[in-house]
C-alpha cells in the first residue's frame, strides 16, 4: 500500500466526511481514522467504530473509495450497519474470529447488575449469542461471494441485540463483557477495580500513535485470563511483525476505579 501525503489524508476525509457546509473532522482525527482504517486492512484489528462524527454509511463509503483512489487502500473493505452505528469491517478476518468465537475459544465476563461481582462465562451459557455470531458469519459469508475490490455496505437487522456485546466481538476484544439484557443495561462494576489495556503503535512521524484496543477486564479476574490475554498479545505482535506500515507496538495496562461504568 502506498503512503499518500497527510495533507491528502485530512483532504480526503474533510471532503468527504462534512456534514451540511461544515467539513469533515478535525486534522488530528483525520490522520488517526486514516492510521485506524489501515490497521483493519493490515489485519492488525478486524474492525473499527466509526465515531468521528454523524457522518452515514454512504458518507464513510465516498470517504473508504477516496483512499482507494489515492492508492492508500488496495483491496475493498466494508460497512456493516447495526442499530445507529457503522464499522468499517474487513469481512475475512471478523468472520476468522467469529469462527474463533463459535469455537469457545473466547470466554466472557459477565457483568450483569443481579451479581454482586463479574464472573467468567462461556458461549456455551450464552446461547442467544451463539445464534447471533453465527448470523453475522452468515450474512458476512453470503457478502464475500459478491464482493470485489470495491468498498461495500450493507445492514443488519438487530432487535433485542446485546450492541457491548456484539460490539465487543466484533471489534476483536479478547474478554468481551456481556449481561442479561432482561436485567437492564445496568452492571456490577461500579468502585470495581478494572486492568485497563491500551495497544498502539507508531505510523507517521510526527503524529501520535495509532490506537489499536482498548479493553479492560476486572482486576479479580485477571489471573484466569491472563493465559488469554497472553496469547491475544502474541497473536498481535505476530500481525504486526508480518506487515511494514506499523511499527513499535506497545501494549500496556493500568488499574482503574470507577465510581459508575458504562457499556
Amino acid at each position: 500500500m502506498s503512503t499518500p501525503s497527510p495533507q491528502q489524508l485530512v483532504a480526503a476525509a474533510q471532503q468527504t466526511l462534512g456534514m451540511g457546509k461544515r467539513r469533515g473532522p478535525p486534522q488530528t482525527i483525520c490522520l488517526h481514522l486514516a492510521g485506524e482504517v489501515l490497521a483493519v486492512a493490515q489485519g492488525l484489528k478486524p474492525s473499527l467504530l466509526y465515531d468521528c462524527n454523524s457522518a452515514g454509511a454512504s458518507k464513510i463509503q465516498s470517504y473508504l473509495e477516496e483512499l482507494q483512489r489515492l492508492g492508500f487502500l488496495t483491496l475493498g473493505l466494508h460497512i456493516l450497519e447495526i442499530g445507529e452505528d457503522n464499522l468499517i469491517i474487513s469481512p475475512e478476518h471478523v468472520c476468522q474470529h467469529l469462527e474463533e468465537v463459535l469455537l469457545g475459544t473466547i470466554p466472557f465476563v459477565d457483568v450483569s447488575s443481579s451479581q454482586p461481582h463479574p464472573s467468567i462465562c462461556s458461549l456455551d451459557h450464552l446461547q442467544d449469542l451463539k445464534g447471533l455470531v453465527t448470523e453475522i458469519i452468515v450474512h458476512l459469508r453470503g457478502l464475500q461471494r459478491n464482493l470485489s475490490l470495491a468498498v461495500s455496505c450493507s445492514r443488519l437487522h438487530s432487535t433485542g441485540w446485546n450492541f457491548c456485546t456484539v460490539f465487543g466481538i466484533l471489534l476483536g476484544y479478547p474478554v468481551p463483557y456481556t449481561f442479561h439484557l432482561n436485567q437492564g443495561h445496568g452492571n456490577c462494576l461500579a468502585f470495581t477495580p478494572l486492568r485497563v489495556f491500551t495497544a498502539r503503535v507508531s505510523w507517521l512521524l510526527g503524529q501520535p500513535p495509532v490506537l489499536l484496543y482498548s479493553f479492560s477486564v476486572p482486576e479479580s479476574l485477571y489471573p484466569s485470563l491472563k493465559g488469554i490475554l497472553n496469547t491475544w498479545e502474541e497473536d498481535l505482535r505476530t500481525r504486526c511483525r508480518a506487515q511494514s506500515d506499523f511499527a513499535d507496538l506497545r501494549i500496556s495496562s493500568e488499574i482503574v476505579t470507577l465510581p459508575a461504568v458504562a457499556l
